[in-house]
Parts: structure tokens; sequence; C-alpha cells
């Protein structure tokens, strides 16, 4: 088995989900169940933020021109279903099914035709950055799979490779303390150092470093978050660690 992480980071415009996300830029997206079939898609996502975030996304899903999964840039004459299955002050779990036309393209679609059938879907969305997480058979061609892809997204998104490593059937998932960070995360968090935003006080805020760095502040700031999950779990894995035994005379 093979797995593939890449992100998304959509131009403002191109994904109304990826707005409201980018407004609010402590909210989260991730899917909880991601299935498609050749004609159909369907998937159950869990959101979470303050009320006025899960309103946007709300409103992003049941009031988009067209679906948020479809790459197409208008309106492909889909036919979509999305429906509140619960809602609380700071979370919100949305059911929501896609019958496609012969216009619109998806990343599991393009998945499908390129890697095979059974490949597993895994999303997260912050901000602008949509992060998907596949494994498959290892089968396919993945680079005619990231090819297709680049040409449905087009404009709208830029693509960053993260992580391709093998996996294992074990069912225990794959151990992402050993994955390394992407290089622009690497580089953001250095530049980070570098200019003392994790000095106490801050000598720069995120802010000042995008501005620096010439990126969005929503860009920077999903590149330090994930380089800095990347460490804390590399740091709690390595205390997991057993000691070794004591030196015997």
């Amino acid at each position: 088995m093979r797995e593939l992480v890449f992100a998304l980071e959509y131009e403002p415009g191109c994904n109304r989900v990826a707005d409201a996300l980018a407004d609010h830029p402590d909210a989260r997206v991730r899917s909880l169940s991601l299935h498609a079939t050749a004609e159909r898609l369907w998937r159950v996502d869990h959101a979470t933020g303050t009320p006025e975030a899960l309103n946007a996304i709300e409103d992003a899903f049941l009031n988009g021109d067209y679906y948020a999964d479809c790459l197409a840039t208008e309106d492909c004459n889909a036919t979509q279903t999305t429906r509140i299955l619960d809602r609380t002050d700071d979370a919100l779990i949305l059911y929501s099914d896609w019958e496609r036309t012969p216009t619109c393209a998806s990343v599991p679609h393009i998945a499908r035709d390129h890697l095979g059938d059974g490949v597993l879907f895994e999303t997260r969305h912050e901000g602008r950055h949509y992060t998907w997480r596949l494994i498959h058979s290892g089968e396919g061609d993945v680079a005619a799979f990231f090819d297709a892809l680049k040409v449905a997204v087009g404009e709208c998104a830029q693509m960053e490779m993260l992580r391709t490593a093998d996996t294992t059937a074990s069912g225990e998932g794959v151990d992402e303390t050993q994955s390394d960070m992407s290089p622009k995360q690497e580089a953001a968090l250095q530049a980070a150092v570098e200019h003392g935003y994790y000095e106490s006080p801050r000598e720069v805020d995120v802010g000042e470093l995008a501005e620096h760095l010439n990126v969005p502040r929503s860009t920077l700031t999903y590149r330090l978050r994930r380089a800095e999950e990347h460490l804390a779990k590399q740091h709690v894995a390595g205390e997991r660690l057993p000691e070794e035994p004591p030196a015997t005379r």
C-alpha cells in the first residue's frame, strides 16, 4: 500500500468553503467518512469553530453555486444534497451526497481514474488549505494522477506535495512522527525562528512575518501549524522510546 498526502491552496473566490475558513482562521473541517463511485460522491464532515464560523461554513455547503468538492470553476449542473446531521455551539456535522455530470471533476474521481478502485480518502480543510491523504494499492499511475489533477485545478489552487510513502495494511495507520516536513513548512519554521516569532515576547507577529515572506497570512499559519504538529509528535514519540538498560559491570 502507498500513502499520498498533498494540499491544495485555493485562490480567493474559487471555493466557498475555503473563503469561509479563511475568514475564520480558527475553524476546521475534517472528513469523518468519504466514498466515491464513478458517478457519485458522498461524505460526512465535522466542522469546528465559533458560532459565526459555523454559520459561514454551513452557508458555504448549503448555498454554494456548485458542490464544494467539484473542481469546476462554474456551475456544472450536478445534483447535490447537503444535510445537517448535528449542530452545537462549536461543532457541526454535515452529510453531503453529490451526483456528478460529465463536466464535473474531483480529487476522488481523478484518483479512481488513475489509482484504481479501493482508494481511501481523508481530508482536512484549514483556511485556504485543503489537505488530502490517500491510501491506494500502489499499482496506479501517480504521475498521471497529479498531471490530471493539475489540469483540473487550473489557476484556482496551488498544489503542494507533503508526503509519499509506503504504508501497511495492519489497520494501525501511518506513523506520522516518522514523516518529514515539507520543504515549505521547514522554510516557514526556519524563518519564524530567525525573525523572533518564537521569542518571548515575540519580535514579530504572524502577519508581519507573512508580509516579510510575501505569502498570505493563512498560508504561513497553516505551514507553521503543520510544522509544529510534526515536531510535537516527533518529540512525544521520542519520549516513548524505552530507555537503555544501565550498563552492567
